[in-house]
């Protein structure tokens, strides 16, 4: 019997339970997968706390991938055998999982696993923020929040492949050199200075064309303020908890400026959106100019030390479980 990660009650790390589970054939239109790698992302911290509800129990895990073990009724263009990975697939962090064929892309020979285990969730994100929700412009300057964490490394190296000049903020010393190798050009210590200050100072007081901010609640206020007029907060998640509600009239005060709360599902919504997303990242990947940093690999039975390390802030890049 296939072992996964399981939540019976939400809470902290210690609701995650490793044990045995069922796991059925593929039923029409699915896939049944061997797990190679799942990833670990803090929307997984999010449904196993109750914040973004779930029906309990239930698997953890969105992100994956692995080979095909059996094809399902009403399949078309996958085989036993073919290298797949996911972004939407409930119950990843498993030994086997069930999927949507429709969720799934085909793996190209040139990406390994841990790559296309690592990319595919916060690679879409990142790709979705920089390419649809403020499409970039060369001699944009942008603002990217946490840009030495999984999403954070990808924003920066696909926001430079677009032409922008790209202001990071970061916590330490360590994750400011990751930054900067991601190509930041500048990066801003939030540990040692008031972020939305030296945006205008590093600006000559215009502000950024667009924040990509995911850690919500802590930044909310001086992303708005790093805003240049007409500019766009991009808010796509909260690691650092929810944001109050806002008051429009803000929006206003800040220069006109535009607030969206973008995700992922409604940026992937059909087939051919999810195929080019995934088409160019793994094309960036295959020509060396995406790199994708695996921060972690943990075996399965320890997922509950990954979201420790996840929202301890003690983690860089992607982390990776390994059944």
């Amino acid at each position: 019997m296939p072992k996964a990660v399981v939540v019976r009650t939400t809470g902290g790390p210690e609701a995650l339970e490793f044990g045995d589970v069922e796991v059925g054939p593929p039923g029409a239109g699915q896939l049944l997968v061997d797990v190679a790698a799942a990833g670990v992302n803090f929307i997984d911290c999010y449904h196993r706390e109750g914040r973004y509800p779930v029906p309990l129990p239930f698997t953890v895990g969105l992100e994956g991938t692995g080979r095909v073990a059996a094809v399902g009724p009403d399949v078309a263009g996958f085989a036993v055998g073919d290298r797949v990975a996911w972004a939407q697939a409930p119950g990843s962090y498993a030994e086997q999982v069930v999927l949507d064929a429709a969720n799934a892309v085909p793996v190209p020979d040139g990406v390994d696993d841990d790559t296309a285990g690592a990319l595919l969730l916060q690679g879409l994100t990142a790709h979705y923020l920089v390419a649809s929700t403020y499409p970039v412009r060369p001699g944009d300057a942008v603002l990217v929040h946490a840009a030495a964490g999984g999403v954070g490394l990808l924003l920066v190296q696909l926001a430079k492949a677009r032409g922008a000049r790209v202001i990071g903020t970061v916590s330490t010393e360590a994750k400011e050199a990751l930054a900067r190798e991601a190509g930041a050009d500048e990066v801003i210590r939030y540990d040692r200075v008031d972020f939305a200050p030296e945006v205008r100072r590093l600006t000559d007081g215009a502000g950024v064309a667009a924040v990509y901010d995911g850690v919500g609640r802590t930044t909310f206020d001086g992303s708005l303020s790093a805003l240049r007029p007409r500019g766009v907060l991009a808010l796509f998640g909260g690691s650092s908890g929810a944001v109050p509600p806002v008051d429009p009239q803000r929006l206003n005060q800040a220069g006109s400026v535009f607030l969206t709360r973008p995700s992922l599902g409604a940026h992937v919504a059909t087939r051919e959106e999810l195929e080019w997303r995934a088409g160019e990242l793994f094309a960036a990947v295959a020509d060396g100019s995406l790199r994708v940093r695996v921060g972690g690999r943990y075996p399965l039975a320890e997922a509950r030390r990954a979201h420790e390390d996840l929202e301890g802030r003690r983690t860089t890049g992607k982390l990776l479980l390994l059944p």
